[in-house]
């Protein structure tokens, strides 16, 4: 069990870094980032409760700051956001100022509508059936210039092009020491496909600290940004003619710090309680995909030849796949594997929360993947796609929705109250969004994600 930290400690830790504020932070069913920052002089006040916020933020949509009434929630009711301080870090990115994640607590139990303490009871779930899971976000995400023509890309260059690097050195490398500063290992950079487009790999870590780091990455990169001028989007898609940018979640499976994906004998190299985990996303990655790619722009980007998971089948370094296992240089077995249906828009919390709980509801029924893909399934002939279990994934938002509303094993996962809420939220979105050009798309969501 963790030491628990005390009040003393955060209050040196806040004044050996010159912190004057300290942000709680919440990611709500919308997927955005917000927080309320206390002075520091006011810790004591705030060190075990926390914030008080209206219960009515987990029912807002996208659109405007205003409840959705189909969500159960209103104007009554108040939640306590309890900062989670082992999570505490000082933000380079703002000088006097750090940033804490918040556990959303009511009536000092944690809230059923909270979406970390959602991931945290998918981990214990996990945890029952002995799995320690680990896991990263892989972000692409475009540079951009607020031009009086609009907006334009930072750069025009192609996929790994040094020339990219140069021009952009000075805000990556900026990027990358924030990152560090804040306690997240970065492992490789690379220009992306689409002009001004790029891409950042944090290392894996536990689950948890995964979804916090995602939160601090899409906050780290945005404001750094704008320290250099330049406007940043995760939005899947900006260019209709450019690639789409995703944000896969790579996953492992451990016990008593061994790995448990490996295995020379195996299917694409993987033991069969690794394969039984893909499976278990497989089946559900329908009715997921309103969780793990949630706006109605998400599926602008999701087309069969664009390399973003179009289509429900896995295969060893098939990058088409839904499910793709990399191979692993000098090693017999993968290591991990990734799950590229995925997007910025989606909450961290939510979406790594249902991959598990789709991955250990395969592992007890024991399914099995079908056949691992070996070319791109968007080639194949209709009739040997249906032979081999290979289906085109829901073609909209509206259609994901559909599908998770008739999926009791998310549903009951997530707990009537959240599924009720974030299905409302979705749902709304849809509803207001779903006959939009990308220009209304663009004009709402570029900055918000």
């Amino acid at each position: 069990m963790a030491k628990k930290i005390t009040f003393k400690q955060v209050k040196k830790s806040l004044q050996d870094a010159g912190s004057k504020f300290f942000r709680i932070i919440w990611c709500d069913n919308a997927n955005i980032i917000r927080g309320k920052a206390v002075h520091v002089g006011m810790l004591a006040h705030y060190f075990e409760y926390g914030v008080g916020i209206s219960a009515g933020q987990q029912g807002i949509p996208v659109m405007y700051d205003a409840v959705i009434p189909e969500t159960g929630l209103g104007p009554v009711g108040e939640i306590r956001l309890v900062p989670d301080w082992s999570s505490l870090t000082r933000l380079p990115y703002a000088p006097g100022h750090a940033r804490v994640m918040g556990n959303m607590v009511f009536n000092g139990n944690p809230w059923a509508l909270c979406p970390r303490n959602f991931l945290t009871r998918m981990i214990e779930a996990a945890r029952r059936e002995g799995l320690e899971i680990k896991a990263a976000f892989e972000n692409e995400f475009y540079l951009l210039r607020q031009t009086s023509e609009g907006i334009v890309s930072a750069d025009s260059t192609v996929f790994a092009s040094t020339q990219a690097m140069d021009i952009n050195r000075e805000v990556i490398d900026e990027i990358a020491d924030a990152l560090i500063t804040q306690g997240i290992p970065v492992e490789q950079y690379y220009p992306e496909s689409g002009p001004g487009q790029q891409e950042i790999s944090m290392r894996y870590t536990d689950a948890l600290r995964a979804a916090d780091w995602q939160i601090a990455f899409r906050e780290t990169v945005r404001a750094i940004a704008h320290r250099h001028n330049l406007t940043t989007s995760f939005l899947p898609k900006i260019f209709p003619d450019a690639a789409g940018s995703g944000c896969h979640i790579h996953l492992s499976l451990w016990r008593d710090g061994q790995n448990l994906l490996p295995d020379s004998e195996g299917i694409c190299g993987l033991s069969p309680v690794a394969r039984a985990f893909i499976a278990g996303i497989l089946e559900h990655l329908p009715a997921l995909m309103a969780l793990t790619t949630p706006s109605v722009n998400s599926y602008r980007r999701i087309r069969p030849h664009s390399w973003s998971g179009a289509f429900r089948c896995w295969g060893l370094d098939n990058r088409e796949a839904a499910v793709r296992v990399p191979s692993a240089p000098g090693l017999s077995s993968p290591s991990h594997f990734e799950l590229k249906t995925v997007d910025a828009s989606a909450n961290p919390y939510l979406a790594l929360g249902a991959v598990i709980a789709a991955g250990i509801d395969g592992i007890q029924r024991g399914l099995e993947p079908n056949n691992p893909v070996t070319q791109d399934p968007g080639y194949l002939p209709i009739e040997e796609r249906t032979a081999n279990g290979i289906d085109l994934l829901p073609q909209n938002l509206g259609e994901a929705i559909d599908h998770l509303k008739q999926n009791n094993i998310l549903l009951n996962a997530l707990n009537p109250q959240l599924s009720q809420a974030f299905l409302a939220v979705r749902q709304a979105e849809w509803q207001a969004m779903k006959d939009w050009e990308l220009e209304a798309e663009l004009k709402l969501l570029l900055e918000k994600y």
